[in-house]
């Protein structure tokens, strides 16, 4: 076995890793993660396994599918991995976004089922929010926080608010709002030496003061959840720190909604912590790029596909 538990934290991606196919390979080798695709499709009362599986694309790619998608695939990938390898169980999880969702249901904190109902649920408000309040997104690439901070600031107004969403990685940065703030932001993150400022192909502005309208609504989705104090430490998006207690957990992933996405310093979390080994649990290998980006000296491994058990063996 190539990981040490003591310096191996499993991540969970977010939106945008989803692709027609995912999970497929996985639940036609391993039993365990079959039962969970299952499991799923009944708790949701259709077929979801199918759709991640064979498309259609539109559809997958549709929030209020692509959120419990990329969550299925985490945790049938995480129970497989858990299943085949029980003395393994890392130093640390974390998740990018809707990911702290996967993560603190692999810690413990969240039951499979819970879960998965309250990604469902996250994935309904948040496109009702596009619908309510349509936004606009964009991905500067150069320009370092303090000034992207001070960038945003000068494009909003008291009508129109543009904020960072996603710290992803030294300059890769994302901003979330009112589309006319988004464009201003994009020509002062210009003016101010981005390499690029490229607009992203979505309505909802998350992670931004657009989610207001469906806060309240999250926040009790999120109290009827049986939430309970992680076995696993859980570096939590809004804070960049160690969610300790249940309460924690609910007031992370409630605030998360209008928040910034910290991961460059939840990385920085875990280097601090001992952590070398990063495997990305489920769809993809984006979060892997980042870490690259963020702490040179370790080491990320994709774990979605048989052959990714096999490697790590």
């Amino acid at each position: 076995m190539k990981l040490d538990p003591k310096t191996t934290a499993f991540l969970f991606p977010g939106q945008g890793s989803q692709t027609v196919g995912m999970g497929k390979a996985l639940a036609e080798e391993y039993v365990d993660a079959k039962q969970i695709f299952d499991e799923a499709d009944t708790i949701l009362g259709f077929s979801l396994s199918s759709l991640m599986m064979n498309g259609p694309d539109a559809e997958l790619n549709d929030t209020v599918n692509t959120q419990p998608a990329l969550f299925l695939h985490s945790i049938a990938a995480f129970r497989t991995f858990a299943r085949l390898f029980p003395d393994l169980e890392p130093a640390a999880v974390a998740g990018h976004s809707l990911g702290e969702l996967s993560a603190l249901t692999a810690s413990g904190a969240l039951s499979f089922e819970d879960g998965l109902r309250l990604v469902r649920k996250r994935g309904e408000l948040m496109k009702r929010a596009g619908e309510l309040a349509p936004g606009s997104m964009a991905a500067i690439l150069g320009v370092d926080i303090p000034t992207l901070d001070k960038v945003c600031a000068e494009a909003s107004t008291t009508d129109e608010i543009v904020q960072v969403a996603n710290d992803n990685c030294p300059g890769q940065v994302v901003i979330s709002g009112a589309k006319a703030a988004v464009e201003r932001a994009m020509a002062g993150a210009k003016a101010a030496g981005a390499k690029r400022a490229l607009p992203l192909a979505v309505s909802i502005a998350a992670h931004s003061p657009l989610m207001a309208s469906i806060q309240d609504e999250w926040n009790q989705a999120v109290d009827a959840a049986a939430m309970n104090e992680p076995k696993i430490p859980v570096i939590g998006n809004v804070h960049a720190s160690v969610l300790k207690t249940a309460d924690d957990a609910c007031a992370d992933i409630k605030a998360q909604m209008q928040s910034r996405v910290k991961w460059t310093d939840s990385v920085k979390a875990m280097s601090e912590m001992g952590i070398r080994s990063f495997v990305e649990t489920g769809t993809g290998s984006v979060l892997g790029g980042l870490i690259k980006r963020i702490a040179s000296d370790a080491v990320s491994y994709p774990l979605g596909n048989p052959q990714d058990f096999k490697a790590l063996e």
